[in-house]
């Protein structure tokens, strides 16, 4: 199944990166962050000085935690496809982008380059592990006489099957939209903001969710949070329940969203970031041209849900 989810598509013609491959943060405790992301469902990996993030039963590593004083966005890295690497050698060039040194030496075959923001991105040749086709949608069966549901006694934990997309904070949203579209070729799904973009959503070219990438406007960048595909609805509710009961009981939802379509439930990680369990997020096919449109803010958030928790969308990142 998940092979299947991951398959190489690729539009022909097209010079951008596949996937948001890894991203990197700086945390103050990894003991923390080791309970955190285990009570959430994924598979927490010592490796050397560094705590590793993995989907259970899927061997790509999505993220990378080390330890600093504080919550920090370290590194965005990308992966596109092999045979891409020297044209992107050459359109880096051609840009005029300067290149930066390695944040490590886990990959010496790819390109570094800072960010519109300032911070380091990696362009990496790589597998696809952005979703290629719509994930797995599980949805109850048709009454028969009998009770549907399972009995809470044998529910088992809820593990996410992939990450879906980051979203972090951004010093200005349409700076950011102009550096990610010209340099790694990645396009607009949706965004909003009247007299300037507040909030936007960016997908691959080569077959993604609706969106890998999305950026919300502050006074700093920074990391807001990292969302997580699940595969019914009943499993969001489940997440919120699992992650409660685990002490994590600061988030929001469970709810749905206009701009992706998906179901959602975040919870507050200790240092002011999130995670999401996703459900029936909008995909966009590797031969599918979507429709970008400028929504009214009304429009942008979600179709119902709780209210939103007054520091949501606080950045806790300073620089």
């Amino acid at each position: 199944m998940t092979q299947t989810i991951m398959a190489q598509t690729k539009r022909a013609g097209v010079l951008a990166v596949h996937s948001l491959d890894e991203y990197v943060l700086e945390v103050p405790s990894l003991e923390d962050a080791k309970k955190f992301y285990t009570d959430f469902g994924l598979r927490v990996v010592d490796e050397g000085q560094q705590v590793a993030l993995y989907a259970m039963n899927n061997p790509h590593r999505y993220a990378t935690l080390k330890k600093g004083l504080k919550k920090n966005l370290l590194c965005l890295k990308f992966g596109i496809y092999p045979e891409d690497l020297a044209a992107f050698n050459k359109h880096i060039d051609q840009l005029g982008i300067e290149r930066i040194a390695p944040m490590d030496d886990s990959d010496t075959d790819s390109i570094w380059i800072a960010s519109s923001d300032g911070f380091p991105v990696q362009i990496k040749a790589a597998e696809k592990s952005s979703p290629s086709s719509q994930p797995p949608r599980v949805f109850e069966p048709p009454c028969t006489g009998k009770g549907r549901a399972p009995a809470s006694s044998k529910v088992e934990k809820v593990h996410p099957l992939f990450m879906s997309h980051v979203l972090i904070f951004t010093k200005d949203v349409e700076t950011s939209l102009k550096f990610y579209a010209e340099v790694l070729g990645l396009r607009l799904s949706d965004s909003s903001g009247e007299e300037k973009l507040g909030i936007a959503f960016l997908h691959s070219p080569h077959g993604s969710d609706h969106h890998l990438l999305a950026f919300l406007g502050s006074e700093h960048y920074g990391f807001h949070h990292s969302s997580w595909t699940v595969e019914s609805f009943d499993k969001v509710g489940l997440g919120m329940k699992q992650m409660n009961e685990a002490g994590h009981t600061y988030g929001w939802g469970v709810g749905r969203h206009v701009l992706g379509s998906n179901y959602f439930r975040y919870t507050r990680d200790p240092w002011g970031s999130y995670v999401e369990y996703s459900f029936d997020i909008d995909f966009v096919p590797h031969d599918h041209d979507w429709p970008a449109t400028n929504h009214p803010p009304q429009d942008s958030f979600y179709l119902w849900g709780p209210d939103v928790p007054e520091e949501f969308g606080k950045n806790f990142e300073t620089h």
